[in-house]
């Protein structure tokens, strides 16, 4: 019998409710176990925000507070209020997700390790990380890394589009714009920030911004510098983002760029592909780092190809995180 992954969460903000939302829903044919989650804020708020939440809905699951403990559906979780994991006993624990989003310096990120995890998953880029590794791009380099950066949501949609563009037919340039929803960093009302432009409300203007998206995929893919360039502009979303590539192709397709499409990302678990017109809440949920919209698919004489596709920023990154988890942990079994 496969053991069952053994999985602390540390940080129960956006991403490290969404980690947990979906180990439960997938609980029946799951095999990743959360041993504990620490969070600074108190249990009862961290409770309230995963029974109620403004993106999935209630959670189908009564949960309930105990003694130092979160009961969800009848079965208790640990819960600590511990600001630096040393102090915690993590030894059992195959990955600790850190979703705090302070993992600023080596130190910070290897108090897990020294808690006695054998490894930490960062939800995040970091440049203190043994590795950044996004699936469908670079897997290969995981090595024996122990601190892994799961590097961006924006970074995990173009990579393996990339990736797999670039072996199939070629990119000479390319440019993307990530439509991105507004996020916490952002003001819900005009108020000074780290730019004049994320200064302002975020629910009320398209906001152009920077992204970190285009340093991640260099690290990640190498071979794009000086071929791509990467912009964002925020815009009042609070669910799924979308990319918009406009690239330039090296190799003619044999048939249309619809069918390599089609072709290439017909078996991939990573990027999905939508035959149907749709908007941006119709993928909220969907676990892909990428559905492309093969409708909006453009083309130039078969040397430019545009490319659009919508991803949900969330859900989608969380569940890379859990298989970036599993492969973590596979090496020492």
């Amino acid at each position: 019998m496969t053991r069952q992954l053994s999985v602390f969460i540390n940080g129960f903000g956006r991403i490290g409710r969404t980690l947990l939302r979906q180990i439960l829903q997938n609980e029946s044919q799951s095999a990743v176990k959360v041993v504990g989650i620490n969070d600074i804020a108190p249990l009862e708020t961290c409770a309230y925000l995963l029974r109620y939440d403004s993106v999935f809905g209630p959670l189908p699951l009564p949960v309930e507070t105990g003694d130092r403990q979160m009961i969800i559906g009848g079965r208790p979780i640990p819960f600590t209020c511990e600001p630096d994991l040393r102090a915690l006993d993590l030894r059992g624990v195959d990955v600790v997700l850190e979703c705090t989003g302070k993992v600023r310096d080596r130190d910070f990120a290897e108090a897990g390790i020294d808690a006695g995890a054998s490894n930490i998953l960062i939800s995040g880029p970091s440049e203190v990380a043994d590795q950044t590794v996004v699936l469908g791009a670079n897997e290969q380099d995981l090595g024996d890394a122990r601190i892994v950066s799961n590097a961006s949501c924006t970074t995990n949609a173009i990579a393996p589009l990339l990736r797999t563009i670039d072996l199939g037919l070629g990119i000479s340039r390319a440019h993307i714009t990530t439509i991105h929803c507004y996020t916490g960093s952002q003001p819900t009302v005009d108020q000074p920030g780290a730019s004049l432009e994320r200064s302002r409300a975020a629910a009320v203007s398209m906001v152009p911004t920077t992204t970190s998206a285009l340093n991640q995929i260099f690290n990640v893919l190498p071979e794009f510098h000086g071929r791509l360039s990467v912009s964002a502009v925020r815009v009042p979303c609070i669910s799924v983002s979308a990319i918009d590539a406009t690239l330039q192709i090296l190799e003619k397709p044999e048939g249309s760029f619809v069918e390599f499409l089609r072709e290439a990302f017909a078996d991939s678990t990573l990027i999905g592909l939508t035959e149907d017109p749709c908007v941006s809440t119709d993928f909220r949920s969907r676990p892909e780092s990428l559905v492309i919209a093969l409708p909006e698919t453009q083309s130039i004489e078969q040397r430019q190809l545009r490319v659009f596709g919508w991803y949900d920023k969330e859900w989608g990154f969380s569940a890379r995180m859990l298989e970036m988890a599993e492969r973590l942990a596979a090496r020492s079994r």
